[in-house]
């Protein structure tokens, strides 16, 4: 037991220092990291209770080490994560700041457009869900869309927030390698990005809540979009994703909701709204999902309609 505690403390804290530290930084923890190892491996060996004595004092020096990373919001970011949505409440008005509406070329060059815009809260009449897959169909991103009655969609997405010229990595978001961005973009940027330019495949779901549900999840995400502002976060694989974080808002309208796999899984999220009973749509759950695929080019299809209309035209 004692060995096994020691190699996979080991294993756990080199990724953590690889991760979060480089250059001679890297280089002197893990030579530090090192050293304890054997000096605890060498205690063991001279007495039992020394051995153990010698890995919590090294595990104290690892955990004291990792609790001093502290997310920031002042790196340099990547252009599309560079600013995180800002929401000023007025009443039943709600200003969003920094609402994403990029025009994409490829999936990594756009002309930068930033805006500003107010929602009527009274106005407030559909939510629809939708899961992006690129790769695994049990893994997917996860965006909500929020539709106004004069015509106005918007589009919240919880994402990591990468600094100019990193890549998303799994395990660093077990490591506190990234942090935890709020985006609010328009369907003709976040959606069209991914089913025009990146080919992923995307389902829109529509979501049966009432107008007081509609309103308590917008406003969790304003919140969470204020919270952001005033104190950055990291995001986590597991625990702080963009359907776990999605989750802890809809606890708003529920606070027993059921918690299971389709959670990790978050492609299966229509199988989990579904046995909710607010999954929208008609038919076999089957049915719904393959009339939910947005085909990619929607508008070059139908030119007459705006880009909204166009990824629900069925």
């Amino acid at each position: 037991m004692f060995f096994v505690i020691v190699s996979s403390g080991a294993a756990w804290s080199v990724t953590a220092i690889w991760l979060n530290l480089d250059g001679l930084a890297r280089a002197g923890a893990l030579g530090l990291l090192g050293s304890a190892v054997l000096a605890t491996l060498f205690a063991r060996f001279r007495r039992r209770r020394l051995g153990w004595a010698a890995l919590g004092l090294s595990a104290l020096g690892v955990v004291g080490w990792y609790q001093t990373i502290e997310p920031r919001d002042d790196r340099n970011w990547a252009f599309d994560v560079a600013r995180g949505v800002k929401a000023e409440v007025t009443g039943d008005q709600v200003t969003l700041r920094d609402l994403r509406d990029f025009d994409w070329q490829t999936q990594t060059i756009a002309t930068e457009r930033w805006i500003t815009k107010d929602y009527d809260l009274n106005q407030l009449q559909s939510v629809d869900m939708l899961t992006s897959v690129w790769d695994s169909p049990d893994i997917a991103h996860l965006l909500v869309s929020f539709g106004f009655s004069d015509g106005e969609r918007v589009v919240f997405s919880v994402e990591i927030r990468r600094e100019l010229g990193e890549d998303f990595s799994q395990i660093g978001g077990f490591f506190r390698q990234f942090e935890l961005v709020l985006i609010a973009a328009t369907e003709q940027d976040i959606v069209r990005l991914r089913t025009d330019k990146r080919r992923e495949q995307v389902r829109l779901f529509p979501v049966d809540l009432t107008q007081e549900q509609m309103r308590t999840m917008f406003m969790s995400y304003v919140e969470l979009a204020q919270e952001l502002d005033a104190e950055p976060r990291f995001y986590n694989t597991i625990a702080a994703n963009c359907t776990t974080v999605v989750y802890g808002l809809a606890r708003s309208l529920k606070s027993d909701l059921p918690l299971r796999k389709s959670l990790i899984l978050s492609g299966r999220l229509p199988e989990y709204l579904d046995d909710l009973g607010v999954l929208g749509g008609e038919g076999s759950l089957a049915d719904r999902q393959a009339s939910a695929l947005i085909m990619a080019d929607a508008q070059e299809r139908y030119p007459e309609m705006s880009f909204s209309q166009a990824i629900r035209a069925r």
